[in-house]
């Protein structure tokens, strides 16, 4: 069985960080692309980051572009979202995802349908 487990979420002040860890058990990640998503309250689930299996690959929402980061450790089957300069309209929950398996090493997505398998999400709230 697989299974996505988020953690790293919390409440930050505007313009403070945090990371977000995606730790995957069940199956190794090694040809997933993964990716992050958010919901705000309200709102639909929206794409935040993704990043190829390779690593080599990555994509990301404009409203993030610049202040967060995604990276994986395939060795440690866990993906990351580094969160910089957090803006309250960053306040959602946030959910890990896996879409796979591929050969190519450089598919990505931003689309959540072909997603496989999710996580039950981590709560990030930023206040003003």
């Amino acid at each position: 069985q697989v299974q996505l487990i988020e953690s790293g979420g919390g409440l930050v002040q505007a313009g403070g960080s945090l990371r977000l860890n995606c730790e995957v058990s069940g199956r190794t990640i090694n040809r997933y692309a993964m990716g992050w998503f958010r919901q705000a309250p309200g709102k639909e689930r929206s794409f935040v980051a993704a990043i190829s299996w390779s690593g080599g690959n990555r994509n990301y929402a404009d409203s993030v572009k610049g202040r967060f980061t995604i990276s994986r450790d395939n060795a440690k089957n866990t993906v990351y979202l580094q969160m910089n300069s957090l803006k309250p309209e960053d306040t959602a929950v946030y959910y890990c995802a896996a879409d796979g398996p591929y050969a190519d090493p450089t598919r990505v997505t931003r689309l959540h349908t072909p997603y496989d398998y999710w996580g039950q999400g981590t709560q990030v709230t930023v206040s003003s």
